[in-house]
């Protein structure tokens, strides 16, 4: 006796408990990322129209990725139906590029040790990063350039730039020139293309070559000129060329001490962007290309602190709000992967605690939903006064502990039970459809069932153990002498298996 055939008995057409991983399980996506919803969450969720914080603390398992697929889903249905007042997401989940860059930057004494590497992240360096993230994904809306990696975004590709104030297409360029993270075209020649879409002119960039040109040339021509004029002599002549040499270069060098400080600034916001990747040759080109005028009194990201970050950030809002898009979700998750940080607590701690900022976290119009390792929390309860006066995480929509109840992990099983039945089968059993009791004996009821699920905790072990379950129970019985309904014995000795395992 197999499992195909227990679950054919019920008329369930999949395995319903044989996926842990929400990313890569059919069933959540097909059925449950629209049913099956953690009891807290209205309380992280909140109020797209009005972006809040919400901070989660959940063990491997609990369901946090799935929590990010739901909030993902709903925000997308909600732009749809609000096509005047949409929320511009930005997934926050692959720091790997992140950490790789930062590392690059530091000196050999802080680089050679990952642990002192990420005691060096600062609240500046999570800014850059979000905003590289959503600028790189603003422009590639504007230029319709194709990506399977653009969170969806209904009425994304109608985005007009006719709103924009002068003001607001310079601030653009600048949020473009600083964090636009493309990989697929030359950086400066998609910056180029940006500014003529939106219409930005850039006629006084070309002083400063032209003038150099113009000065040359006159300068070459100055002696047919005065020998044409008949100025000459021979003291004058002595002084000419004394200077001459000296006058002809002084256009090449305005122009070059131009081009020195174009390049000295592009090397100073390269090692400033310290999470980004950033070729200095197509950063100072672009400098060159801006009105010098525009860049007066503008914020440049080339010192270690904050406030610059916040401005191009308020920037960044101000464009979106005139794109339909006045709030912004920031979507936090996988802090335990990235290669470097290995899970460790420790570096989880030193790469996340700068974000925990209440300047930050209440920014108005951002509302950043972090789903992190429940081992965190520990580091949390043993913090001082300044880092809860810093983090006001009860301000924060605080999850300490992303754990279901033993009700809730009942109505998981039962959601994913009747999500695994083909639309064929739905149909013909109507209201009798199979319930997780069904598949064990009489003695095993709904009572019992969650009363032993309580210890359970979180979806992950939940499926493993009902799994667990229909192997061991179809191991037993043949083909010939199958029996359709797991006994309580099986049930108590998977379960005695499971805790000793953990």
């Amino acid at each position: 006796m197999n499992i195909r055939q227990f679950l054919d008995h019920y008329g369930i057409s999949e395995n319903p408990f044989s996926d842990e991983e929400a990313s890569t399980d059919p069933i959540f996506k097909g059925y449950g990322i629209d049913h099956a919803f953690h009891p807290e969450w209205d309380k992280i969720y909140g109020t797209p129209a009005e972006p809040t914080t919400s901070v989660v603390f959940g063990e491997k398992g609990s369901g946090k990725t799935a929590l990010r697929l739901q909030m993902t889903r709903r925000l997308t249905e909600y732009n749809g139906n609000h096509p005047d007042s949409r929320v511009f997401v930005i997934p926050y989940d692959d720091f790997n590029p992140f950490i790789d860059r930062f590392r690059e930057k530091q000196s050999w004494f802080w680089r050679r040790n990952i642990q002192k590497t990420l005691q060096q992240w600062k609240v500046w360096d999570h800014i850059d990063a979000i905003l590289s993230l959503g600028v790189t994904q603003l422009i590639d809306r504007l230029l319709k350039v194709e990506s399977s990696h653009l969170p969806a975004v209904p009425g994304m590709e109608e985005l007009s730039v006719d709103k924009f104030s002068p003001a607001q297409k310079r601030d653009l360029l600048l949020l473009a020139m600083y964090y636009d993270q493309t990989s697929g075209e030359d950086r400066y020649h998609r910056w180029e293309k940006l500014r003529k879409l939106i219409k930005y002119g850039n006629f006084t960039s070309h002083i400063p070559p032209v003038a150099a040109i113009i000065w040359t040339v006159f300068a070459l021509f100055l002696p047919i000129l005065c020998a044409a004029l008949g100025i000459g002599g021979n003291q004058f002549g002595f002084y000419l060329h004394s200077i001459y040499w000296l006058f002809v270069s002084l256009g090449p060098l305005f122009y070059g001490i131009y081009f020195a400080l174009t390049w000295w600034k592009s090397r100073k916001i390269r090692r400033g962007l310290r999470t980004l990747e950033q070729n200095q040759g197509e950063l100072a080109k672009t400098l060159r290309s801006f009105p010098h005028r525009a860049l007066y009194n503008q914020p440049i990201p080339l010192k270690d602190r904050s406030e610059d970050r916040y401005e191009m950030l308020t920037k960044f809002q101000s464009i979106l709000k005139t794109l339909g898009m006045p709030g912004i979700i920031v979507l936090l998750d996988r802090a335990d992967e990235p290669y470097q940080i290995n899970g460790i607590p420790e570096r989880m701690k030193a790469f996340l605690w700068p974000m925990l900022d209440n300047k930050l976290l209440k920014h108005p119009g951002i509302g950043f939903k972090m789903l992190l390792p429940g081992e965190l929390y520990d580091f949390v309860r043993r913090e001082d006064d300044d880092f809860r006066l810093r983090a006001r995480l009860d301000k924060q929509n605080l999850v300490t502990s992303f754990d279901w109840t033993g009700q809730a992990l009942y109505d998981l099983a039962n959601i994913r039970i009747h999500g695994s039945i083909s639309p064929a089968h739905l149909s013909e059993m109507g209201e009798n459809l199979p319930r997780l009791e069904d598949l064990f004996e009489n003695s095993i009821t709904r009572d019992y069932l969650i009363h032993a699920f309580q210890s359970l905790k979180v979806p992950r072990r939940l499926f493993k153990f009902l799994y667990q379950n229909m192997i061991t129970h179809t191991k037993m019985y043949t083909d010939s002498n199958p029996k359709w309904t797991i006994s309580q014995e099986t049930f108590l000795s998977v379960m005695k298996d499971m805790q000793k395992i953990e």
